[in-house]
């Protein structure tokens, strides 16, 4: 989540209305020459509060078209409030108390509250849903059917042994290759007991160090392959029904024993072709980070924003390119 300033009221800006000038647009207020406030006789008028404020908001500005975008199109429901107050409740966990919480996201999002700290988590809960609806929408069909191809299989019905490195975070590198090495022998001994004859399921519910799956034998169920990590999806691929892996395979989690049981006949472009087109999306979305400011600033120009200041836009441009440029950084990194 990138550090922004929640909307303000800006309500000077409401009665802009546009001038020509001998070398750009320069936007004003209507009764600009109006007194925003008076110090000792001096008077600043609300015209040269509006100047000075445009130099610094745009951040603000921003978000106040994004609402007139999206507001309407994605109205706040069920699933966003779910999601902000599980965002909001993983920022206080870290916190030892409200002060501390509060103290952070003043600090760190510009925000005073925690309902001005919603607000502005609503505001990119719909930019998301935006810029995730604007590449499924553009998404070409050979990109779709390429990946298909690719990638689409009949669901794999498998079963797993996962035997993992018995290391804490802090432990030497020494440490750690001795727990691989370990762990990497006892996968390659349970082999050689599945190769005597010994039972999957059984050896399973004794060694496995998957929690969630050794009481009933190592069973995964059904699975698209591209749902698992590439390295477990590439040896179950390549198993027959009733085969197992005759060599550990090596994931970030351990090394796994799996045993192929059933794979179906792969789906019709049709049945699948919404969960490949959330699959690209993510993927693109992952790749590079600096796609959500383009493909937002992609839906701005489609919707035909029309800059009357010459200087506000200048501004717009400078910003969006400095966010995407600290995005492509954090990518790189």
């Amino acid at each position: 989540m990138k550090n922004k300033k929640i909307i303000l009221g800006l309500t000077t800006l409401i009665a802009i209305t546009s001038i020509a000038t001998g070398c750009g647009q320069k936007a004003e207020l209507k009764d600009g020459a109006e007194v925003a406030v008076s110090i000792n006789g001096e008077k600043i008028t609300a015209t040269e509060y509006y100047n000075e404020i445009k130099k610094s908001s745009i951040s603000q500005l921003v978000d106040m078209i994004d609402h007139k975008l999206f507001d309407e199109k994605y109205p706040s429901d069920e699933e966003e409030t779910e999601a902000i107050d599980q965002q909001i409740s993983q920022m206080k966990s870290s916190y030892q108390n409200e002060e501390l919480f509060l103290s952070f996201i003043q600090q760190y999002f510009g925000v005073n509250n925690e309902d001005e700290l919603r607000e502005m988590l609503s505001l990119e809960y719909k930019r998301n849903e935006a810029v995730n609806d604007y590449i499924k929408e553009n998404l070409t069909d050979k990109e779709i059917e390429d990946y298909y191809n690719q990638n689409i299989i009949g669901d794999i019905k498998a079963k797993h042994i996962l035997i993992a490195p018995d290391v804490s975070d802090d432990a030497t590198d020494e440490e750690k290759t001795e727990a691989e090495e370990k762990a990497l022998k006892k996968a390659q001994n349970i082999i050689k007991k599945l190769e005597d004859g010994q039972d999957f399921e059984e050896l399973a519910k004794k060694y496995s160090d998957d929690e969630a799956t050794a009481e009933s034998g190592g069973e995964l169920g059904y699975f698209q392959a591209d749902e698992m990590v590439e390295e477990f999806a590439d040896a179950v691929k390549e198993l027959e029904n009733g085969e197992y892996t005759k060599e550990p395979i090596k994931t970030k989690f351990g090394y796994h024993i799996i045993l192929k049981e059933n794979q179906k006949e792969k789906a019709e472009l049709e049945e699948v072709e919404d969960d490949i087109k959330e699959t690209l999306t993510e993927n693109k979305l992952t790749e590079d980070s600096s796609l959500h400011y383009q493909k937002l600033i992609d839906i701005r120009e489609e919707n035909k924003i029309t800059w009357k200041d010459d200087e506000l836009k200048e501004q717009y441009e400078k910003y969006m390119d400095q966010l995407i440029e600290t995005a492509k950084s954090t990518t790189a990194s």
